[in-house]
């Protein structure tokens, strides 16, 4: 059975930047080992999967694949998915809800000039690690000197991440994954994603980051949205007299495919109640899969 998809380069306006993503517009019949099978032969970061909601008030329910495995949550296929369901015309610009992993998530769509873009939004706080990797071994997993490394700290929205912060854009880019020191630190660790950058994570700053996730098959990543959205909620939690967070991430800059993400924090009473990760989306091309029939569902 063949089944339409789109790709589409997420947080870029223009084609072949941002990060890929694959959509499977209506994915009824597929099994499990189905999705997972074609998100290894797209072999993107993410491929999603849109299914009808589970709850009539909700617009879609959409299932996110990594090559490796599936995610509960992720901020780039969730505002590709979105801007692809409004380019497609099977829904509307404008506000809905999107049913993933962690519950529902609030999507914002726009359609200017032929330009899409969206802003998902979910109405909770990060979750926080109470230890961390020690800065030493981070700097051994990212193959730099220790004195390069600033601060080490654990936070996720979904995929959980090791965040690295340090000294200089130059030392982002000279990082390479060490897998024997990954394998060792990180890899059975709370946060086994890592997330490395610069700059002060300070309301209204830009940070630079890279990502590397060999857990989810995922050498790097060139924009992650669940990392956006999980590092603006930890600095808020760090920062105070404030009811509003704003952080900008340019990402994937080493990897040819430029990014960047708008990422904004909620604190009522100095609780994070609620985070926002927005950005553009490219169309770059669509087309029909063949699905043979041992990964459908029976009829």
């Amino acid at each position: 059975m063949r089944y339409d998809f789109m790709i589409l380069d997420v947080f870029t306006d223009k084609p072949f930047g941002g990060n890929q993503l694959a959509v499977l517009t209506d994915a009824r019949g597929i099994t499990d080992r189905g999705m997972q099978t074609i998100a290894r032969e797209f072999d993107f970061p993410e491929t999603t999967f849109v299914l009808p909601a589970r709850d009539p008030a909700h617009a879609r329910h959409v299932r996110i694949f990594t090559p490796g495995g599936e995610l509960p949550f992720a901020g780039h296929p969730t505002i590709g998915t979105a801007c692809a369901l409004v380019m497609s015309n099977q829904l509307a610009p404008g506000e809905f809800v999107l049913e993933e992993g962690v519950g529902p998530v609030f999507v914002s769509t726009r359609r200017e000039d032929g330009a899409f873009s969206a802003r998902l939004r979910v109405e909770r706080a990060p979750e926080m690690a109470e230890t961390v990797p020690p800065a030493k071994d981070m700097a051994a997993v990212l193959s730099l000197q220790p004195s390069a490394v600033l601060q080490v700290f654990c936070a996720g929205m979904g995929p959980r991440f090791t965040f690295v912060q340090v000294e200089s854009r130059a030392s982002v880019d000279l990082a390479q994954l060490d897998h024997q020191h990954w394998n060792r630190v990180l890899a059975n660790s709370w946060g086994s994603q890592v997330f490395v950058f610069a700059g002060e994570p300070q309301d209204k700053s830009e940070l630079y980051g890279r990502m590397f996730a060999p857990a989810l098959g995922i050498a790097e990543d060139p924009a992650t949205g669940a990392a956006a959205a999980a590092i603006v909620g930890a600095a808020a939690v760090r920062a105070s007299g404030s009811n509003a967070f704003r952080l900008n991430v340019v990402q994937g800059v080493k990897m040819g495919r430029p990014s960047l993400l708008n990422a904004s924090a909620e604190l009522t009473q100095g609780v994070v109640s609620a985070i926002e990760v927005g950005g553009d989306s490219a169309f770059v091309a669509e087309g029909r899969i063949e699905v043979p029939d041992d990964l459908l569902e029976p009829s």
